[in-house]
């Protein structure tokens, strides 16, 4: 069975399989490491104050964390951090935010997640006399800033083999490109950056970049620690306030469990205090500060549940299936940290690449996309904006998920220009569902469902194994509002436990005698005990 699901997932070797530390490539070959660890070694030999930029979600709050804590380890004495106010300054290495950082009395500026777009921030930057260093993995432009150094996977002519890193992966690279070089000139400190891999793992996961060859090694090697009890005190106190078992997490809990509640402080509040979570030394202070990014989860919950709601209002009575390729919507009432969710949600539930819109602070509207497979919404955006010059203030991301700025007046003229586009690309969603075919009744086993969680780590581009399969419902009823819960047996088969969770109408399907599922065989523990269980995110009655 594992041996199937992994072909079907592109392994042809089984050394692919091999998620040992010697197995990641050399930092080499990352266009501009050369120069970034030269510009960082000089700035640790010399005691320069360094000021990290943060981005505001998990993949900034997590690469942050450890630029801050590898840079102090490998002997840099004045080390501070900068995250922007995504309200009021929006996105990245801003002028705006320049003018903050300087108040600090920086004399190096390094980029984590972000920077690659800024070119306006590193000239105000560079033109205060600062050293800027720009750490990056989002797609550059065709203009790139005029930082001293620049390390980002996507740069062209990087011959990196994985150009999929996070931006807490490309600052783990930095790093130990850095304490090779202090090693060679004999300053280096005994350092083991493998310490470091629960925020890389945390980071990689919750910012879904595709989990290829060398991020699942990343990942693995993260949450192998995790189990040990080896992470740090705030990935620690995620794990606990998340009411997860450490010696038993996986890619899916740093998914659906910490990468929210950390990611809930960029969007809601400030994300330094999701920085702070993750780089106390003190497992008293880290856990008061999960237990606020715990709280500030709950309520971003809410906000969504109710902008959800609003959208399907939006949505109800036309026919969007028919009459859009894409969906861009907007509410004055929504929350500018919270339509990223919103889009990925819509997304789901209509198979349409989605933005949706709130308005900033600054007056701007405030989009965020979500892509389909087969459509490179940040290469859209940016023919969008080639066509139209003007109409996009600033855009940015990757090929599942952008973001972008625009004026008020320009939505409906940008609504048609985005949706022109993503019809004129012929690319969408026929409602096929993908699985790993069906399981033998032996096969539906506690042991099976055991051996398929530890066989990832899964995620995006390596997805979960899903399976489908024909069952008789000997019980169904509703928990928690929308969740359904069912007793099930397939054909000459043991009965099983099933749950489908978050429904629009859960009540109509408690009649149902037969049903056709999509589904995860996943394991449930409850009072000690664990079992297996069918996890549906499929449900089709059957005569």
């Amino acid at each position: 069975m594992l041996k199937r699901v992994y072909l079907g997932r592109g392994v042809r070797r089984a050394e692919e399989l091999d998620y040992a530390l010697g197995r990641l490539p050399p930092p080499g070959g990352l266009r501009g490491i050369d120069a970034m660890s030269a510009h960082l070694a000089e700035a640790v030999a010399a005691g320069r104050r360094i000021l990290v930029v943060a981005d505001y979600d998990a993949d900034g709050a997590t690469a942050c964390a450890l630029a801050v804590s590898g840079l102090r380890a490998l002997g840099a004495r004045a080390v501070d951090f900068i995250v922007p106010d995504r309200f009021r300054l929006g996105y990245g290495l801003t002028p705006g935010l320049v003018r903050e950082a300087l108040e600090r009395r920086p004399e190096v500026l390094l980029t984590v997640d972000n920077g690659i777009a800024s070119v306006q921030g590193v000239a105000a930057a560079k033109a205060a006399g600062l050293t800027v260093l720009i750490t990056d993995h989002h797609l550059p432009g065709d203009t790139l800033p005029a930082a001293d150094a620049i390390v980002d996977p996507n740069l062209p002519g990087d011959t990196f083999p994985s150009k999929a890193l996070a931006g807490v992966g490309v600052m783990f690279y930095v790093l130990a490109a850095l304490r090779a070089r202090l090693r060679e000139a004999g300053a280096a400190q005994a350092v083991r950056l493998a310490d470091w891999l629960d925020l890389v793992a945390l980071g990689t996961v919750a910012d879904v970049v595709p989990l290829d060859t060398v991020n699942r090694i990343l990942v693995q090697q993260g949450l192998a620690r995790i189990r040990q009890g080896r992470a740090r005190p705030g990935v620690r106190a995620l794990v606990d306030v998340s009411g997860r078992d450490p010696a038993d997490l996986v890619a899916a809990d740093l998914a659906f469990a910490l990468g929210p509640r950390l990611n809930a402080a960029g969007r809601l509040d400030d994300m330094t205090v999701g920085i702070r979570c993750l780089l106390s030394d003190d497992p008293v202070e880290a856990r008061a500060l999960a237990r606020r990014l715990d709280a500030l989860n709950r309520q971003r919950r809410d906000i969504e549940a109710q902008m959800q709601a609003e959208a399907l209002k939006i949505l109800d009575g036309r026919d969007w299936m028919a009459e859009s390729a894409a969906l861009c919507l907007y509410d004055p009432g929504w929350h500018e940290g919270v339509v990223g969710i919103l889009a990925s949600r819509l997304k789901e539930r209509t198979g349409k690449p989605v933005i949706a819109f709130a308005p900033g602070e600054d007056g701007l509207l405030k989009g965020s996309a979500r892509s389909i497979p087969g459509l490179h919404v940040r290469d859209l955006l940016a023919a969008v904006d080639a066509a139209e010059p003007g109409l996009i203030e600033r855009f940015g991301g990757h090929a599942m998920a952008a973001g972008l700025s625009l004026k008020p007046a320009h939505l409906d003229r940008f609504a048609a220009a985005f949706e022109a586009r993503v019809a004129a690309a012929g690319v969408g969603d026929d409602g096929t569902l993908v699985t790993d075919g069906e399981l033998t009744p032996a096969e539906l086993n506690l042991d099976l469902a055991e051996r398929l969680r530890r066989a990832g780590p899964w995620g995006q581009g390596f997805p979960e194994p899903r399976f489908h399969g024909d069952f008789t419902v000997r019980r169904a009823r509703i928990v928690g509002e929308r969740h359904l819960k069912l007793t099930l047996q397939p054909p000459e088969g043991p009965v099983l436990d099933a749950i489908a969770f978050n429904l629009d109408e859960p009540a109509a399907w408690l009649d149902c005698s037969r049903l056709r599922l999509a589904y995860q065989l996943d394991v449930n523990e409850f009072r000690g005990c664990r079992d297996v269980q069918l996890k549906a995110d499929y449900l089709e009655p059957l005569p």
